[in-house]
Formats: C-alpha cells, sequence, structure tokens
C-alpha cells in the first residue's frame, strides 16, 4: 500500500473524495509522521492534533452524507506561526509572544477552515520573520530533511521542511523578501509569493507592511496553485488588498504540465547571471532549467535591470524601518510578554526591560537600524533615498515587461549552508536574498521550483511575472516541473531512515 504521505496534496484530495482513504487516516498518518521526525527537524512550534483530527472526521461525515467536497477538504496543512489562529498559540517566534493565543483568526486561516482543511499545527521560523536561515527563532532552529546539519532557509524554514520532510503535504509561509521561496530552493520544495495584495495581510504579525506577502509552499506546482486559489481573493479588512478576481493558477500549471512554452518570451536578468557569492553548482543547475525551458519553447532573451543591484541596500533600510515602526507595539503593555513591573519601577523601565528580554539579537539589529533610518535628520537620507531606489526598480520590471512575459533568474545565490556559518556575519547572512528582494520591493508574484542538485542538495529556479499575473509565473515553473522525473522533492534523503 503506498505511503499516505508520500501523496502529493491533489492526490490525497481526490482518494479522500472518491473514498479510497478517509480524511481521518490522512491525518493521522501526517501526524504520525510528526511525531517520528519532529525532534529531528523541529519543524513546528505548536501541532494541534485534536483540532486536526476533528476537522477531518468533519470531511469524512460530510462525505458520508453525499456533500460536494472542495478542492483541497481533508488535506491536511501546517501554517507559519506568523499567521494569527484564534485558540491557538501564535508566538512569531518569539519570546515577546511565547504565550499569546489570539482570540481571532487570519482571513487566511478563515479560509483554510472554510476549505475544511485540518491544521496540524505552527511551523518555526526566524522571530518575526526575520532572518534567512530560521537560526533566530526564539525556540531553536529549524533542521533541512536533506542534511540535518544545514539550515533549510527562511524565515520559514519550519514551513519549509515540514512539506520537505513529509510531515505536511502543504503548509503556509509570509514571504517580506524571499521568505517563502529561499526556503523553498533550499530544500526542494515549491514556494511561491503571490503578487502584494493578492493575499490578505489581515491577521498577520506585521514585519514590513509594504512586502509581507503569505503565500503556498507546497511539493508541486498544482498543490501550490489549488492552496493558491483557496486563500487568495479580495479581503476588505485589509487596506492593501486588491479588489480582483483571483488569477487562474490552476488552469495555467495545467497548461504549463503539457511541458508546451510556445508564444511565450523570457527575460534572463543580465545582472543575475552571476551574482554576488553565487555557487557555480548553483548556477549550473539554473542554466539548465534554462536551456530546458528553451527546449519547451520558449523564447529566451537577455534583459537588463540595472537597479536591481541596488535592490539589498534598499530593502535593508525599507524593511527595518517598517519592523521599528511595527514592533513599537510590543511594549510590555498591552499583551504580551512584561518583565520588570514590580510596582515600583516607571513604566518606561518596565517597557525597557521588556523589550530587553523579548527581542533577539537580529530583531533588535534590525529595529536599531529602522529607528536610526527614521530619525529625524536622516529620513530624507536614507529611507527616502531608499523609497526612491524602490521606484527605479519598480521601473525596471515595468520595462522589461514591457518585452518579455515573465524574467527568470537563481532564487538564490547558494544551497544551504551549515548552521551558524553566517550568523557572525548579518550581510553574508543577508545575500540569501539576493534574487528575491526585488520582486517584493516591486509586488509582483515570484515562484520558486526546483531545478535540480548542486553538490547533492536542491538548488531552485525563480519565475518573477507582471502584478496580478500570477498564471503566467504558475505556467512557466509548471513547465520545468514537467521535465523532472523523479521530482527533486521526491529524491530527498527520508529522515526517518536516517539516510
Amino acid at each position: 500500500m503506498t505511503d499516505i504521505t508520500s501523496l502529493t496534496a491533489a492526490e490525497i484530495a481526490a482518494s479522500i473524495k472518491d473514498g479510497t482513504v478517509t480524511a481521518e487516516a490522512v491525518t493521522r498518518a501526517f501526524l504520525a509522521r510528526i511525531d517520528e521526525l519532529e525532534p529531528t527537524i523541529h519543524a513546528f512550534l505548536h501541532i494541534d492534533a485534536e483540532g486536526a483530527l476533528a476537522t477531518a472526521r468533519e470531511v469524512d461525515a460530510a462525505r458520508a452524507a453525499g456533500e460536494t467536497l472542495g478542492s483541497l477538504a481533508g488535506v491536511p496543512i501546517a501554517i507559519k506561526d506568523i499567521v494569527v489562529t484564534k485558540g491557538m498559540p501564535t508566538t512569531a517566534a518569539s519570546k515577546m509572544l511565547e504565550n499569546w493565543v489570539p482570540p481571532y483568526d487570519a482571513t487566511i486561516t478563515e479560509r483554510i477552515r472554510a476549505a475544511r482543511m485540518p491544521i496540524l499545527g505552527k511551523t518555526n521560523l526566524d522571530e518575526f520573520a526575520m532572518g534567512s536561515s530560521t537560526e533566530y527563532s526564539a525556540f531553536g532552529p529549524t533542521r533541512n530533511p536533506w542534511d540535518t546539519a544545514r539550515i533549510p532557509g527562511g524565515s520559514g524554514g519550519g514551513s519549509a521542511a515540514a512539506v520537505a520532510a513529509r510531515m505536511a503535504p502543504l503548509a503556509i509561509g509570509t514571504d517580506t523578501g524571499g521568505s517563502i521561496r529561499q526556503p523553498g530552493a533550499v530544500t526542494g520544495t515549491v514556494g511561491a509569493k503571490p503578487t502584494y495584495g493578492g493575499t490578505s495581510r489581515y491577521g498577520l504579525v506585521a514585519f514590513s507592511s509594504s512586502l509581507d506577502t503569505p503565500g503556498p509552499v507546497a511539493r508541486t506546482m498544482l498543490d501550490a496553485a489549488l492552496l493558491h486559489e483557496i486563500i487568495a481573493g479580495h479581503d476588505p479588512r485589509d487596506s492593501t488588498s486588491i479588489p480582483q478576481a483571483v488569477p487562474p493558477v490552476v488552469a495555467a500549471v495545467e497548461q504549463g504540465l503539457t511541458g508546451d512554452l510556445s508564444g511565450l518570451r523570457l527575460g534572463l536578468v543580465t545582472e543575475f547571471e552571476v551574482g554576488e557569492g553565487a555557487e557555480p553548482g548553483v548556477i549550473a543547475a539554473y542554466r539548465d532549467g534554462v536551456e530546458t525551458l528553451a527546449k519547451l519553447g520558449a523564447d529566451i532573451v537577455e534583459v537588463s535591470c540595472p537597479h536591481f543591484q541596488y535592490a539589498l541596500p534598499a530593502y535593508y533600510l525599507i524593511a527595518p524601518s517598517e519592523c521599528s515602526s511595527n514592533l513599537a507595539r510590543f511594549d510590555g503593555v498591552r499583551y504580551g510578554l512584561r518583565v520588570g513591573d514590580n510596582g515600583e519601577r516607571s513604566l518606561e523601565e518596565v517597557m525597557a526591560s521588556t523589550r530587553e528580554a523579548g527581542f533577539g539579537a537580529e530583531v533588535k539589529r534590525r529595529i536599531i537600524l529602522g529607528t536610526y533610518a527614521l530619525s529625524s535628520g536622516y529620513v530624507d537620507e536614507y529611507y527616502g533615498q531608499a523609497q526612491k531606489v524602490r521606484t527605479l526598480i519598480t521601473r525596471d520590471f515595468e520595462a522589461a515587461f514591457g518585452r518579455v512575459d515573465a524574467l527568470i533568474s537563481p532564487t538564490t545565490p547558494f544551497v544551504a549552508f551549515e548552521f551558524g556559518a553566517r550568523t557572525g556575519d548579518p550581510y553574508l547572512m543577508y545575500l540569501a536574498d539576493l534574487y528575491t528582494i526585488p520582486s517584493n520591493l516591486y509586488g509582483g508574484p515570484a515562484v520558486s521550483v526546483p531545478v535540480g542538485l548542486s553538490d547533492g542538495l536542491p538548488a531552485g529556479l525563480q519565475v518573477m511575472a507582471p502584478t496580478m499575473r500570477d498564471d503566467v509565473a504558475y505556467r512557466v515553473a509548471a513547465a520545468l516541473e514537467s521535465t523532472q522525473t523523479p521530482l527533486l522533492a521526491d529524491q530527498a534523503p527520508d529522515p526517518a531512515k536516517g539516510a
């Protein structure tokens, strides 16, 4: 009998609908897998077995009653622990929110519940989503199933590792500068950042409000597209939500899986051809992917985006500035951690003690950087200049999309590195987002799809498309996936077997 956890989300959904397997049996299989691997991988911060099984039983009862099931009904999912979940802890992997249980659901959580998807639990991340390796979690790092001595990417390493290790068939991540795509690349999974505003930010613990974008983590493009269509769509509670129809990403994947890209023109970003610190094996895998796309009928041309080279420094002024503002709410007064309140200390002293104890080193670094960039006398020189660069990067994208349907690049400059290899040098850590940050500054969709191996570890190819043309990115990525036999996700060593 086929191991349930080796099936894709689409296959699981089909099996539940035709009665081959019950939703409860599926959920129990993934919970057993979590029990087995969690001590090694540490992908989860909270596991809700009881709640997941209750949802699964509801799906089975609905099927027995003859109800029509949704596209992913009964398919379990894990949610990054920066997405608010009613009655379930939401910590943002920070001591500041260690014991916080929200009284409401994020819009994405509501839509997942409405789709009758059992929520397995909340996944680990870099604290407040600030990091590229999941080493900055206040509750310990997550490990990469391909090599447990290496990082699973960040900030959403827990979601990517859970899917890669088959502890969950699907997961939710959030992408501020690459935090869905970069973990996808280094774990051999699919990571999709929708158009900014295409998925609701209501109920996210905010890091950088003009950049944060929730999206799917999956093993296949079809699985990602099915989840995308469930969580996306206009939300009146989010002022940045786009009041347009959800792009037809499932249909685009089905078209892409035919392996025909005739009529599409794809642009190679000249500035990314040999990026700073890029590993030869990653570049080689990417170039093989480009060659494959050409064989599938795509017209490949070079496109210059001259201001992309300034994306990294611009991002690390804009994002910390917004984080400095957003994290001001964690003061020990309203909710969350409160330290040093002995009845004798002033409010200012309690606030200072709380923030000192509650925030980790990377969060403090970014708050300090952002506060400085916004301070009197410097806001125009730093934050203002960064926003001007953001405008130039947006113009680069718009000019490029006047010539091509999508842009392609490596997802990351390097494969998963060993723990501790970059924590001593923030700049080296920030380079992990070198290729992903531009699409966040622009706001368009971007997908990372596995493209091959470099020294036995996964590498990813990134597809970037115009705003609200998520379907184009999905089609191109699905076409590349159609040439992979077996899927890279199926080649991962199984941590349960010690291999």
